[in-house]
């Protein structure tokens, strides 16, 4: 879905992944929102994944993520992917490790692009494909006493 540059103000003045991280600090909306900051980009798309207080029925305590060593690795393959299949200008995806609260910001992505479709186009596949294939685990404890594992 790459797109010809027919303007040379269209182009990216650098390499378009401009922060990638898994972290175990807090995140900020304002970190991923300024590091995708681009004079060439029409559209920023950005997405928040916060810790939600339920899951499947189940009130939800707290949880903690976890990651596998090659978890940034598998992170910048996706973000490269994107890169390569949408007009991005700048991207940037961080990811939280760690115990976490309810209302604790867990995974912060934006994108810009030209124009906004292709910004919501690649920051929905960004955050996809970071759930889907980048290893990074849950493992969420309920009010009731019980726990259990997600994408593991």
């Amino acid at each position: 879905m790459a797109s010809t540059h027919s303007h040379p103000g269209e182009q990216a003045a650098q390499d378009p992944i401009r922060l990638l991280a898994i972290r175990d600090t807090p995140l900020t909306v304002d970190e991923v929102f300024r590091a995708v900051g681009e004079d060439a980009a029409g559209g920023t798309a950005l997405f928040v994944g916060t810790v939600r207080n339920h899951d499947g029925g189940a009130d939800v305590d707290t949880l903690g993520y976890s990651s596998h060593p090659t978890a940034e690795a598998e992170l910048r393959r996706v973000a490269e992917k994107v890169v390569a299949d949408y007009p991005v200008r700048a991207l940037a995806a961080v990811h939280r490790v760690g115990d976490l609260a309810v209302g604790d910001l867990a995974v912060v992505v934006a994108v810009s692009c030209p124009h906004r479709g292709e910004a919501f186009e690649a920051c929905r596949k960004l955050i996809d494909d970071l759930k889907h294939e980048v290893p990074i685990w849950k493992h969420q404890k309920f009010s009731d006493g019980t726990e259990e594992w997600v994408g593991v």
